[in-house]
């Protein structure tokens, strides 16, 4: 598939997909949010990869945000900048999604990198939330999840006040997993996504959605039932001596049950 602000390479068990619009921060838009979604649904539906890189184009940025010029003037979803779709093929993608913080990870791109399931960035990466300074905000992902990771006092925090954290700061409260030298990005990125892809693919699946069940709510609960733990249901003993049973209208034989 042919993609106009995104770049995707495959390497082995991981895919990279890279935002590239470098010349503006690389800045979501709505043709780069519908296609990163589409991109990471792509992804989900084939099995060669086993996880997911998010990196940005250039050495500045990773991204600063969006754009909203050329949308629609509506409150309906075609004034909306997509960013949501994003963030939720992620958190549905059954493969750990890891960011690669190639520089500033500003408002939206902040959010993006807390989406994913790890995060490694370079030690000159920033980390900031601008929102309330530009009279804006962003509830649930922006908020609750970055709970999650700070706690709620630092999240207040970042959300009240902006500050900007570097790397390490980021790091040392939990914000994102690791930090590397800048000329030492990329190979760090794939080391970290190398080492992720040699566990078992079904056990990270399995995990993911039961970390993000609870935010999911019924979704979420649905998608940990339905996607992981139904094949295994329909698959065993006891299964298929009811599908036997009631496909031969006769008792099930309830030796075969609880093993």
């Amino acid at each position: 598939m042919g993609y106009t602000e995104i770049l995707y390479r495959e390497d082995g068990p991981i895919g990279w997909l890279t935002m590239n619009r470098p010349n503006d921060g690389n800045m979501f838009t709505p043709t780069m949010c519908h296609e990163m979604r589409d991109c990471i649904n792509d992804v989900r539906r084939e099995t060669r990869t086993r996880v997911l890189v998010l990196t940005g184009s250039g050495d500045r940025f990773f991204c600063i945000g969006g754009r909203k010029e050329g949308m629609e003037n509506t409150n309906l979803y075609a004034g909306v900048l997509p960013t949501l779709e994003i963030y939720e093929a992620i958190d549905k993608i059954q493969k750990p999604v890891i960011a690669s913080v190639n520089g500033f990870a500003v408002g939206g791109g902040n959010v993006l990198q807390m989406v994913c399931d790890l995060t490694i960035a370079k030690q000159s990466a920033i980390f900031r939330q601008v929102g309330p300074m530009m009279g804006s905000f962003d509830a649930g992902y922006g908020t609750w999840y970055l709970e999650d990771l700070v706690g709620k006092k630092r999240a207040k925090e970042m959300w009240y006040t902006n500050p900007k954290l570097s790397a390490e700061e980021a790091c040392e409260m939990g914000l994102i997993n690791r930090v590397v030298p800048d000329g030492e990005l990329e190979k760090a990125t794939r080391d970290y996504a190398l080492e992720v892809a040699d566990r078992g693919a079904v056990a990270l699946a399995s995990l993911k959605a039961s970390f993000n069940a609870r935010h999911g709510g019924v979704g979420g609960l649905a998608r940990l039932a339905h996607d992981l733990l139904l094949p295994q249901y329909l698959g065993n003993e006891e299964a298929l001596e009811l599908g036997a049973a009631f496909g031969k209208k006769r008792p099930p034989d309830t030796d075969k049950f609880g093993h």
